[in-house]
């Protein structure tokens, strides 16, 4: 297999064909995976430099209607202190992001139709204090008519990952009521209301193959998402597939290279999970072609309870400086928003 060719064609023409893409993903030689990082970083510092922009994540809720078999925060997780942080929290959690010099705030929360709701005034409310705070949302599936409410109140950006592209291995995921289907129609509505989109998936995740990761792959090149989120499947301990080993974060470090080499303009995280079961994952994940950090500004008194998988991580704006700046790089002070080149 001549890898160098295929790193050559995936760099200049954003494409491989199903062989090539499966004989990087099952490669398991180090160097082999060190030149396809090499590679991605060269696309990314070609795009942004070696600036990495933050987004300042604020945990909302740990409240969910969902009952997904793989999640920590599950509604029928009894064991769970629940918590929302009230209006006011959270604009005290975006004055602190802001006051940071981050100009990007991340509301991420379990789905509640409700309580989402209950967000469009506070989303009003950051974009009147902070106009120039891009406002970006992670709060699941939710009525199209709540997405107008938050789009049309001054959220920009709204991360809803797919998780699989497969919807056998998706039901194995979720339970009866989720649809595979469902998810990507939010998707599509979400696009339409002039959302900046992101989606993506677990790498490693329970019964996952390989053709499900070139399905995954295929749907993210189709959708052209402007972020891409993924990290590792971490099992959480009270949940139906806690007892599933963790995901390769190689293959998460692949992930991030092989779409950073097919969709160079997108914004791709380093993600938490990636840091929770990496060494110097946040680091690993920049130089494997990520571009995105959020340092986490939930009140430390409800984080713990964010409990979305086993020792989650908390990644902490001053860390992630040092880190950065270890391996030559550096927090852009800028909103970061996708730009097509």
């Amino acid at each position: 297999m001549n890898y160098q060719e295929l790193f050559h064609t995936l760099r200049y023409t954003q494409d491989l064909p199903d062989e090539g893409l499966a004989a990087l993903l099952a490669c398991l030689d180090t160097g082999v995976q060190e030149e396809l990082h090499a590679c991605a970083r060269e696309v990314t510092q070609e795009r942004f430099g070696k600036e990495v922009y933050l987004r300042g994540l604020v945990e909302w809720s740990n409240v969910c209607r969902n009952d997904c078999l793989y999640c920590g925060i599950r509604k029928s997780n009894l064991s769970l202190a629940r918590y929302s942080l009230g209006a006011d929290e959270v604009l005290r959690c975006a004055d602190a992001v802001y006051g940071a010099g981050i100009r990007t705030v991340v509301i991420q929360g379990g789905e509640n139709p409700a309580g989402a709701l209950g967000l469009v005034p506070v989303v009003a409310e950051i974009r009147r204090r902070w106009p120039e705070m891009a406002i970006t949302l992670s709060l699941g599936e939710l009525p199209f008519g709540t997405y107008k409410a938050l789009r049309e109140a001054g959220a920009d950006r709204y991360l809803l990952r797919h998780e699989t592209a497969t919807s056998a291995h998706y039901a194995r995921l979720h339970p009866a009521g989720m649809s595979l289907e469902h998810r990507l129609a939010c998707l599509d509505e979400l696009r339409r209301l002039g959302f900046q989109v992101g989606m993506g998936m677990m790498a490693g995740s329970p019964y996952q193959s390989l053709e499900h990761l070139l399905a995954d792959i295929r749907l993210i090149q189709r959708f052209g998402p402007e972020m891409i989120g993924i990290g590792p499947f971490v099992p959480q301990k009270d949940t139906p597939l806690g007892t599933f080993p963790a995901g390769d974060p190689a293959l998460t470090l692949k992930l991030y290279s092989i779409l950073r080499l097919m969709l160079p303009d997108s914004l791709i995280p380093s993600t938490t999970a990636l840091a929770t079961v990496l060494p110097d994952g946040c680091k690993k994940g920049i130089l494997a072609g990520a571009n995105v950090i959020m340092p986490n500004f939930t009140p430390a008194q409800v984080s713990g309870s964010y409990n979305l998988y086993n020792h989650k991580s908390r990644q902490e704006l001053d860390t992630i400086k040092k880190d950065l700046a270890s391996i030559g790089y550096a927090a852009s002070a800028s909103r970061g928003d996708y730009h097509k080149n």
